[in-house]
């Protein structure tokens, strides 16, 4: 090789430097939605029993199939090494160590339908553990791996008789008679319609398999009249063994005709005998008490209950129950947190549970014994975590980053990140910076919110603003990556996302969630006003007379109020599974507790304060434009509601669209529908908030 010359190197690279200045820069490329929707998301870390080996769920996107699947992993306890458990585009769920951590038991629909698989950590392939005629939909290993309980969808008067649910399935599929006749609700919840089956759960023997046993039974021996695990939602976190594996608990609601307005979950222990009965533990609370969890000793029962009935975002409070006595106690009453899901540490002395606070989902660490918590997890939002003696390890995520593994004590400590996931999908993808802000909103009071900036971001120019409205109405929009409503896909776009957590909202104590029930359009509306203008006083790059609000449920709602109520304060709007007509809602949503309890009662007895703020009351003073977005599938806000709030739009002549799914329900699932949303979304807020549409 030849070398240049000092002074012709001095000269080449002064060219080459003038030539840099001289061409206009690269643009940052920013979070599109077809990076989106192919991003890896890990989930469901589980610890062997052993300590040896981290297991965890890997969901990646099948383009061509048009969902994702869920493959399973397995590596070190410390993330090192790590390997597929399954083949790729495999799909599997509910995988769990088996408690000798010799095997790894998941769910699998390679067979045709959904069974229990089993693949030893020695190698080999993966064997079939059951064959039912129906799906499973969840399992749970005993203690001493002899046994497992599942849950499944039967007939009640079908019992155990699995051919018995199975035959008449297909019946009712091939009859030509396609009417349902109901006597009570719901006739339909979530996304599916009902057809009488409930999820039950059986008892299967491992070391001599024979037909499983129905457990979930009532006095009279017939299937348990509520569904366990819950539906739509409900796993097996809702069931669980002692330690000595000789007694089930389990959580359920058998509510009868009240199903639909109650939200009475009681927890019930059943010895696992041939003729025990359950009993029912908590049967003098008739709010929700859920997630029972044993102590290692087998002594006491730990599990989360709120207070007030029929009002599902009440705060769930840790109990602690004496087996022997009965005896119950708050373990945290002075932490004003509503718990999630908990777990125990080996020695009994600590519990573990994440949850919401001043906009980010720390993990918490809570002593037993004096209720103190501490957080262990850093900013960001945890979605799971397992733990054994000696190791932490939890899901973390933030307005910039995927969820990624990491690794902690116990107690607490130094925290180290094991896994890099979608390093290669986003190693070309540059995210807008944020920061979290707050201001004084209703009355006064403190309210948090979080500003993404625009990538690309240059402080001397002026960005159009994507007004993000979270639904819930009792949730957040914090430090957390969301693979629907994600800001970093408006700040891809050039524009500035600002999220407020508004009165109402989760994770700033029980009395500012309780804030909002009964006042949808009132202090929301201020804290969402006061925010908007606290940020373009705050931040001289937000253009104000460049704004659009998107919301989806209840943000939808809010859109579809603002745009009476406040019809000045956007170029556009947004409004995807928005109610339009809150006294409709009232009579035709699936879950009637919720809008009970919002609405202070039943529709009838109510009707004035519904009319408050109802949104169809002010469309006279609509003239804003909107697009509107609803899913066929969707009976939480059904799907008339949009249609009914374009049919306004468009009777008015106001400038609107709307897209809806025959497919999707309250949520956009698949990848390509979510692309479709995407691109409609920024197409809309392009043609409306860019500088030339604005000449």
């Amino acid at each position: 090789m030849t070398l240049l010359p000092r002074f012709q190197l001095r000269a080449c690279l002064a060219l080459a430097l003038a030539l840099s200045l001289a061409m206009p820069a690269m643009a940052a490329k920013g979070l599109d939605a077809q990076t989106l929707v192919r991003l890896e998301r890990v989930s469901d870390p589980r610890l062997s029993g052993d300590g040896k080996h981290l297991l965890y769920a890997l969901r990646e996107t099948d383009m061509a199939q048009n969902k994702g699947i869920n493959g399973l992993w397995i590596a070190g306890a410390d993330g090192s090494n790590p390997k597929r458990l399954i083949s790729k585009g495999q799909s599997a769920s509910n995988a769990r160590f088996s408690p000798d951590s010799q095997h790894v038991y998941f769910l699998s629909t390679r067979s045709g339908s959904s069974q229990i698989w089993r693949i030893a950590l020695s190698g080999g392939e993966a064997e079939q553990i059951s064959e039912f005629a129906l799906d499973v939909g969840s399992f749970v290993l005993s203690p001493d791996g002899a046994n497992l309980v599942f849950s499944a969808e039967i007939f009640p008067e079908c019992g155990a008789d699995f051919s018995c649910t199975s035959k008449r399935l297909t019946a009712t599929a091939e009859s030509k008679q396609t009417g349902t006749l109901h006597d009570q609700l719901f006739i339909r919840h979530w996304d599916s319609w009902a057809n009488g089956a409930r999820s039950q759960l059986f008892l299967m023997s491992l070391d001599a398999p024979a037909a499983p046993r129905l457990l979930t039974r009532n006095p009279a021996g017939a299937a348990f009249d509520g569904d366990v695990p819950s539906k739509p939602f409900g796993d097996d976190s809702e069931y669980t063994f002692s330690p000595d594996g000789k007694t089930l608990y389990f959580s359920a609601r058998a509510a009868g005709k009240t199903e639909p307005w109650s939200t009475n979950f009681d927890l019930y222990q059943l010895p696992l005998t041939a003729d025990a009965q359950a009993k029912n533990l908590t049967a003098a609370n008739t709010a929700w008490d859920a997630g029972a969890l044993v102590s290692p000793d087998g002594k006491k029962l730990y599990y989360r209950a709120m207070r007030r009935a029929s009002f599902e975002a009440d705060r769930f409070a840790i109990m602690e129950r004496d087996l022997a006595s009965g005896s119950t106690r708050e373990v945290a009453p002075d932490w004003d947190h509503s718990a999630d899901t908990l777990s125990i540490s080996a020695d009994g002395k600590t519990l573990y549970t994440a949850t919401d606070q001043l906009g980010q989902r720390p993990l918490f660490a809570i002593d037993v014994r004096s209720g103190k918590a501490k957080t262990l997890s850093g900013p960001g939002s945890v979605g799971a975590f397992t733990v054994n003696k000696n190791t932490l390890i939890f899901v973390r995520d933030d307005l910039a980053s995927t969820g990624q593994l990491f690794k902690t004590a116990p107690l607490g400590g130094a925290i180290t990140q094991i896994s890099e996931f979608n390093r290669t999908l986003l190693s070309g993808v540059t995210m807008g910076e944020s920061e979290q802000f707050t201001f004084k909103g209703w009355n006064d009071e403190l309210v948090y919110a979080w500003l993404v900036k625009p990538v690309d971001f240059d402080p001397s120019k002026r960005y159009p603003i994507a007004f993000l409205i979270h639904g819930g109405p009792q949730g957040s929009f914090g430090n957390h990556f969301h693979y629907r409503w994600n800001p970093q896909t408006y700040a891809g776009q050039g524009f500035a996302a600002i999220m407020v957590d508004f009165h109402g909202s989760t994770g700033y104590g029980q009395k500012f969630t309780d804030s909002i029930s009964g006042d949808w359009g009132g202090k929301p509306l201020v804290d969402l006003q006061k925010g908007l203008h606290h940020a373009l006083d705050k931040y001289p790059f937000l253009d104000g007379s460049r704004a659009c609000a998107l919301g989806g449920s209840y943000g939808g709602y809010m859109t579809n109020w603002i745009a009476g109520a406040w019809p000045d304060g956007f170029k556009c709007l947004v409004t995807h599974a928005g109610i339009f007509d809150k006294r409709f809602m009232a009579y035709s949503t699936e879950e009637l507790w919720f809008s009970e309890w919002e609405n202070g009662g039943v529709a009838w007895d109510r009707v004035a304060e519904i009319e408050v703020d109802n949104p169809v009351n002010k469309v006279k003073s609509w003239s804003t434009p909107m697009l509107v977005i609803h899913g066929m599938r969707d009976f939480r806000v059904p799907f008339e509601q949009g249609i009914a709030a374009f049919t306004a739009l468009q009777r008015k002549g106001i400038q609107s669209k709307f897209l809806w799914y025959p497919d999707e329900n309250h949520w956009i699932l698949k990848p390509e529908n979510s692309i479709l949303w995407h691109t409609t979304v920024n197409d809309w807020l392009h043609q409306h908030l860019d500088e030339k549409a604005n000449k």
